[in-house]
């Protein structure tokens, strides 16, 4: 009985995940149609992608293409912390825990993913490269925790 209340509870917490992990972003949403997982992903791979190339004269575009990305991420983060809230009552302690647990580790990814963010917006001409790649190794590793996550639950 208890196994499958655990059962339960994990298949339901998974769930959860699942389309918090996989739902269709606001920032990106140009539309009323769904935009798929995979549109997400290759989006925030193409604003990488363009980070990567942007020279220190093109800080500005630069800088808007971090905001969006790091804004898709919050509205990401955000909706997976409410659909674990609205299912907080029905998950058994372990559930409860692996799942506050995943949400302070993508804030904290995020949180240094804005640290980077910043330095883009305010580095010296000299230090824009080391800037601009601290960025994006910080906001794939932001991106990967979020593909981790997926696969797991």
């Amino acid at each position: 009985m208890k196994t499958q209340k655990l059962r339960k509870t994990s298949l339901m917490f998974i769930t959860v995940i699942f389309f918090a992990i996989g739902s269709v972003s606001f920032a990106t949403q140009t539309s009323t149609h769904e935009t798929s997982t995979k549109d997400v992903k290759e989006n925030v791979v193409d604003a990488a992608q363009a980070i990567k190339n942007y020279s220190v004269n093109q800080r500005d575009e630069a800088v808007k293409k971090a905001k969006v990305a790091l804004d898709d991420l919050d509205v990401r983060i955000d909706s997976m912390e409410s659909q674990i809230n609205k299912k907080w009552h029905q998950m058994d302690q372990s559930s409860r825990k692996k799942s506050r647990d995943t949400l302070t580790a993508l804030r904290k990814k995020r949180n240094e993913a804005a640290e980077w963010y910043g330095g883009l917006k305010h580095s010296s001409n000299n230090a824009w490269e080391d800037v601009k790649k601290g960025f994006l190794k910080s906001y794939r590793e932001l991106r990967d925790s979020f593909d981790k996550a997926h696969s797991e639950f």
